[in-house]
């Protein structure tokens, strides 16, 4: 299935993102994005309903039984939402392209914290993704398929 960029911004491997956990996809694989600057919605990667909702965090469970983990920065969990908009629920139903937090990189900031988005297939197999998109991206192009 093919699982969209949910923010602008230069994509990068998996292994080039500033976490240990997500680096060596103990989540699972995927990829980071750097994101552009100012205001900016994240958006749902896929068609699927949502099972959990946070500032800084979202699943999405596409295709009934995969679920993509959308993390809003690294560590951003430390700012206990300050920063994040949230603009769904938990339970929804969304369609690729669906605004889901809305924030702006510019104004997070902490130490250890890292602004990096970053797209998992939750518990697939390492490096499990195929086509990954590296370099530039817009919201709602074309990021890798799992």
């Amino acid at each position: 299935m093919q699982i969209l960029a949910p923010s602008a911004g230069r994509a990068i491997a998996m292994a080039d993102v500033p976490d240990p956990v997500f680096s060596a996809q103990t989540v699972g694989p995927g990829v980071g994005i750097e994101p552009v600057g100012g205001r900016q919605e994240v958006v749902a990667p896929a068609d699927g309903t949502l099972l959990k909702v946070s500032p800084h965090a979202f699943i999405l469970l596409v295709g009934g039984d995969t679920g993509i983990l959308v993390h809003i920065g690294i560590n951003t969990v430390r700012l206990g939402g300050k920063g994040f908009d949230v603009l769904a629920a938990k339970g929804d139903s969304v369609k690729a392209g669906t605004p889901i937090v809305a924030w702006d990189p510019a104004e997070i900031a902490g130490p250890d914290i890292a602004t990096t988005v970053v797209v998992v297939v939750m518990d697939g197999e390492p490096d499990g993704v195929g086509d990954a998109a590296i370099g530039e991206v817009a919201a709602g192009d074309p990021l890798f398929v799992c």
